[in-house]
């Protein structure tokens, strides 16, 4: 077995927050933590006992000060990075309240295809193909880093 298939996976639940618009929201990693400054979908781990929808609720609040509505579950992607490997499970968000924070000094933009913020997360550009295909989209989702 490779040393990659023993690690276990982390779960993490991770907001594809929808505007009205079409338009998705990124946010930036972070100072201090890995990949610092690559773009990504909002999210964190589960904590024990948790479902991926209150994970998914507790973070968006803790990073971005929203309260979300319904989480709608989309994909599951098994990720190998080399400081971890995570289970990110895709929800969709289409409704939240409140002003958005940004409560870990990280910066946000809402985007479109192809986005416009560089560098993306390996653990995005999924996201970004997935999307592509859902809008019929057929250049690039993203700018190459």
């Amino acid at each position: 077995m490779s040393e990659a298939s023993e690690r276990t996976p982390v779960d993490v639940a991770v907001g594809v927050l929808v505007a009205p618009d079409g338009r998705f929201l990124l946010t930036s990693r972070p100072e201090g933590k890995v990949y610092a400054g690559h773009w990504e979908f909002p999210g964190g781990k589960l904590e024990a006992g948790e479902t991926v929808e209150e994970a998914l609720r507790r973070e968006l609040h803790e990073e971005l000060g929203i309260t979300i509505g319904p989480a709608e579950p989309w994909k599951i992607e098994l990720m190998d990075y080399p400081h971890a490997r995570v289970r990110l499970h895709f929800c969709k968000v289409y409704a939240w309240q409140g002003e958005f924070e940004m409560r870990e000094r990280q910066q946000m933009a809402w985007q479109t295809l192809p986005v416009e913020v560089v560098p993306v997360l390996p653990g995005t550009v999924p996201v970004l193909a997935w999307f592509a295909e859902e809008r019929g989209f057929t250049g690039a989702t993203h700018t190459a880093a």
